[in-house]
């Protein structure tokens, strides 16, 4: 039991710092960033009109959920929550052909599917000591 509950740490942990760090450095260069993304999707079929408030959006969830993982905070809901932003982001890479951006988005995603499918183990998170 204490190798699964260390297990699931470990992996909230470093899910959490992927999802953290990638909202921190984007935040303080917001509109440099949207500005990117939107033009990564001028020759798309999506208008700027939904890119540009994803754009501005993206950052914010990222940091959000990262910050709500590192500290084990509201932790089923942020899981499904990063989820739905790495199927919001999947899409969004296959409508550009990102190919690339693939292999890290999927891996995100299973991640994600996989603390939420083994969510008993988490152990270590300030959700326990709301429960008390």
């Amino acid at each position: 039991m204490i190798n699964n509950t260390t297990s699931f740490l470990l992996v909230r942990l470093a899910i959490g710092a992927s999802m953290f760090g990638h909202g921190l450095v984007r935040l303080p260069k917001l509109d440099k960033f949207s500005a990117w993304m939107v033009g990564s999707f001028k020759d798309s079929m999506l208008p700027s009109a939904l890119v540009t408030p994803f754009s501005y959006t993206l950052p914010v969830a990222e940091f959000l959920i990262g910050l709500l993982l590192i500290i084990g905070l509201f932790t089923r809901q942020t899981l499904v929550a990063g989820g739905i932003v790495m199927i919001l982001l999947i899409l969004g890479a296959t409508l550009i052909e990102n190919w690339e951006a693939l292999v890290s988005q999927l891996l995100h995603a299973a991640i994600f599917a996989l603390l939420l499918s083994s969510i008993s183990y988490n152990s270590y998170a300030v959700d326990n000591l709301l429960k008390k």
